[in-house]
């Protein structure tokens, strides 16, 4: 007698989401317990992972991009977990060096941030910067990419006013899921200052291979930062139109 075909099985080939577990008696089989125990761990360790700032600076390096390290408040991981708002400020002497780098406003600053997940930034970010570059088409002035350790969104606000910035691009690790340890997130904001909100920013999160290709995201990335240029806003007063462009063409 054949045993009957779960309906469920085949949705599992096109989803990372936990479906079609599946039980022994009462409790998940362990199979199971063990790939969510696994899963969490990985997530913990992405975490506490540290960024690996010399493979990745000499990369950036390699492909044409000038870089400057800087760092939060926050003098370590431990403390930057219990104090979000450390991370969001520059310390002393990253902005003492950043003021003495400032000169002629420019178009655009990028930094890359460790974030919540360091592995995403070290994975991620040089595909999704290969891809904005070229999408960018030297059309905008670009500061130094900075490097910044023990980093939260909002520190991008600072280092984007003491270099004139009139767009600040910070690229974050993002909080590890269960499902996605390595997620890349992208923050805009214009003008950026100190005090500058969430409601300011646009966001664009989940960018790896196996979420929101970095190719795919650079496109709506060049999308936004020409029209919040044009504009002369980011956030809720800018919604994302690019998918609608592109479809229409």
């Amino acid at each position: 007698m054949s045993t009957p075909t779960d309906p469920w099985a085949a949705l599992r080939r096109h989803t990372p989401a936990r479906i079609a577990l599946g039980r022994a008696g009462g409790s998940l089989p362990t199979r199971e317990l063990l790939a969510f125990a696994a899963a969490h761990a990985q997530a913990r360790d992405a975490v506490h992972q540290a960024l690996d700032l010399p493979a990745l600076e000499a990369a950036l390096r390699a492909e044409g991009w000038g870089t400057l390290q800087v760092s939060s408040r926050a003098v370590d991981r431990a403390e930057y977990l219990r104090r979000p708002d450390l991370g969001r400020r520059l310390d002393a002497a990253s902005a003492q060096r950043l003021e003495a780098q400032a000169g002629a406003p420019v178009d655009l600053l990028i930094v890359l941030g460790d974030g919540l997940s360091a592995q995403a930034v070290q994975a991620h970010a040089l595909p999704l910067l290969r891809a904005l570059r070229e999408a960018l088409q030297g059309e905008f002035t670009l500061a130094p990419l900075l490097l910044a350790s023990q980093a939260r969104v909002a520190l991008a606000d600072e280092a984007g006013a003491l270099l004139g910035a009139r767009l600040a691009l910070m690229l974050i690790g993002e909080r590890p899921g269960l499902s996605s340890p390595d997620s890349l997130g992208a923050y805009l904001t214009h003008a950026p200052r100190l005090g500058c909100h969430d409601a300011q920013r646009n966001c664009i999160s989940n960018i790896r291979p196996q979420g929101l290709a970095p190719a795919l995201a650079a496109l709506r990335l060049n999308w936004l930062l020409r029209e919040a240029l044009r504009r002369r806003l980011t956030g809720v007063g800018l919604k994302d139109e690019s998918e609608t462009l592109l479809l229409v063409r």
